[in-house]
């Protein structure tokens, strides 16, 4: 195959833009800054949204979806949100277009809107504007709500599913009666993101919430999961946001106690998105292509024919039709290539590419010894087993790389998180990449002079850490407990 990949060691953005596109991920569409999510992409997003749809509902949550459009007004009523967004914001000012007498269109000025609208970045404001009218009473509450949409938000530097100007994501957005419900709400969604990088996606994270600085805009508490990439570079792989009562105030959305008393509900919004997408492919793949966990895979095993004469394909055929429907009859997903316009090198090299987890081949000399010759993806290494019983070897091999999968890469995060005391150790430290577990005085000035100086932010507060004081590495003012600095994307 003529797809030889830029190695990680040489160029790793450049390695990674490469793949995307030669396992055929997705590619630049016409628009700027937007993609075109190709099948075998979209079909490891549907996986994700599967497994994470099902975790929602099992917690008691319901699909809705609200509109694309939003009133600019919605976003005036949240002062710190629509300070947050107002820079990525697409606007619509016109309905309707005419023709310009030359052959092409022009917008038609006299189809001006009477008020602008915003292409949704996200959807707090329309949401809370709908929830005014569905909550009365603390009947109506907790409302549980999230939908799968796609958002808009106008990035300037964009890389396929990392940074898009359109991508996709679900939103979940829950009300309250108490402030306690609210923040339990927030950390279960936390814990469930959580649970489905590490279980499903092989990505181990670091739990934790933002500092000021890094919060979502209009929260009053941002919960989040990091994950470190092979490169050494942070990403936010997840986010929960309790929301106090200030969309609630911003919208006047009130209910009546069991006491007969009016208050605002509590607020959470919670997200994540195809981002996922860029992270499962930069924490796991190599310089021969994708490495994807099998729960995730859109393929999970892969067979290959060996032959030269069609009655040997017909032969060998009758085999892996067996094979396939054991497979299939365990829940695991199959394709049997038995394309003639290929040979079997160029399909081996193929399906590598696109990270499928088991690869299978069978040739003549293989049905005469009644075995299969079955290849890895995750270390490559190939042995011949007896084609007796194979499904359930399989079933067991693929359990073997998902695990596998998550334990190289949780052994890479321990090997690249470092501790410092001194911001000389912490420039050299960070320069290299990986965690960085520091002390910080905790100023958004401090903050903000550290990320200009190095480029590193403060990527999350841990939750579950023992406080322990010591002085921050850059003021040396006291610090109550270490925070977690990363370069990030």
């Amino acid at each position: 195959m003529a797809k030889e990949l830029t190695s990680r060691a040489e160029n790793y953005s450049q390695w990674y833009n490469d793949l995307v596109i030669k396992a055929d991920l997705a590619e630049n569409s016409a628009v700027r800054g937007s993609m075109v999510i190709k099948p075998y992409g979209y079909a490891i997003w549907e996986k994700m949204q599967s497994a994470l749809d099902q975790m929602f509902k099992d917690t008691g949550h319901e699909n809705a979806y609200f509109p694309l459009f939003i009133p600019k007004s919605f976003f005036a009523k949240e002062a710190a949100h629509v300070e947050g967004f107002a820079k990525e914001c697409a606007v619509v000012t016109h309905y309707r277009l005419k023709n310009d007498g030359k052959g092409g269109v022009m917008v038609d000025e006299s189809a001006k809107l009477e008020e602008e609208l915003i292409v949704r970045p996200t959807s707090e404001t329309i949401i809370w504007d709908t929830y005014k009218k569905w909550i009365q009473s603390y009947r109506d509450l907790p409302l549980l709500i999230n939908q799968w949409a796609n958002v808009v938000r106008w990035e300037m530097r964009t890389r396929l599913f990392l940074r898009t100007a359109e991508f996709l994501w679900q939103e979940g957005h829950t009300a309250h009666a108490t402030k306690d419900e609210a923040v339990k709400e927030a950390e279960l969604i936390l814990d469930l993101y959580a649970e489905f990088a590490e279980k499903w996606m092989g990505v181990p994270v670091l739990k934790g919430v933002k500092s000021p600085g890094e919060r979502f805009a209009g929260a009053v508490e941002t919960y989040c999961i990091e994950a470190l990439m092979q490169d050494g570079k942070a990403l936010q792989a997840g986010t929960s946001h309790f929301l106090g009562q200030n969309f609630a105030k911003a919208f006047d959305v009130k209910f009546v106690t069991k006491d007969n008393q009016q208050e605002y509900v509590w607020a959470t919004s919670w997200g994540v998105s195809t981002r996922l997408v860029g992270a499962l492919i930069m924490s796991h793949s190599d310089d021969n292509g994708l490495v994807l966990p099998p729960k995730l895979a859109p393929i999970q095993v892969v067979i290959v024919p060996i032959y030269k004469k069609p009655e040997q394909l017909d032969e060998i055929t009758l085999e892996v039709d067996k094979i396939v429907k054991d497979l299939k009859s365990r829940g695991i997903s199959v394709k049997f290539d038995n394309r003639d316009t290929h040979k079997p090198g160029f399909k081996f090299a193929e399906w590598e590419l696109k990270g499928v987890p088991v690869r299978l081949a069978i040739g003549p000399r293989d049905l005469e010894n009644g075995t299969v010759e079955v290849a890895r993806r995750d270390t490559l290494e190939k042995e011949t087993l007896a084609i007796q019983d194979i499904a359930h070897k399989i079933e067991n091999l693929l359990e073997n790389i998902q695990n596998n999968i998550y334990q190289k890469a949780l052994s890479f995060r321990d090997d690249n998180t470092f501790t410092v005391d001194s911001w000389d150790e912490f420039k050299d430290r960070i320069e290299k990449g990986g965690f960085v577990w520091a002390h910080w005085d905790g100023t958004p000035e401090t903050e903000e002079k550290i990320k200009d100086e190095t480029k590193a932010t403060i990527r999350l507060i841990p939750i579950d850490g023992k406080l322990k004081e010591g002085k921050c590495i850059y003021t040396e003012k006291p610090s109550q407990q270490r925070v977690v600095f990363a370069k990030a994307y």
